[in-house]
């Protein structure tokens, strides 16, 4: 049986190339035609703007990873979350270690993948209720 196909963007942004191609291929391999990737690197180094990324794509949900050093990479998650290009946008937040995460900055919907198919099918069906297709 084949997945349902969605035509919604997808952005994958995160630290690591491994996990940016692993959630790439699972959001493939469960019907999402569009899917495009950044790392976090780029956008803190001025090699890529992280608003004519959005501009560029549009991405209905964007999964994003805060990734060690949290309390770090938490602030600049929280600027560009106070950045006009971001009002409206819908996020679905990963980490490698959630506990550790929210021993820094408190509770959050973060998701953790160390992965497992279970980890990946959790986020898949998060991005899936962000568009409404849940």
């Amino acid at each position: 049986m084949s997945k349902p196909k969605s035509d919604a963007v997808i952005a994958v942004v995160n630290s690591s190339e491994d996990t940016v191609e692993m959630l790439r291929e699972c959001f493939v391999q469960n019907g999402f035609t569009s899917v495009v990737t950044a790392h976090i690197h780029d956008f803190k180094t001025g090699e890529d703007d992280f608003p004519k990324f959005l501009s560029r794509h549009d991405p209905a949900v964007i999964v994003y990873d805060v990734s060690i050093p949290y309390d770090k990479n938490w602030t600049f998650l929280r600027l560009l979350l106070d950045s006009e290009s971001m009002h409206g946008r819908k996020v679905v937040l990963t980490t490698t270690n959630k506990q550790r995460l929210e021993e820094l900055v408190g509770p959050t919907d973060a998701f953790e993948i160390v992965g497992k198919p279970y980890d990946l099918e959790m986020i898949v069906g998060a991005v899936k209720a962000s568009i409404g297709q849940a």
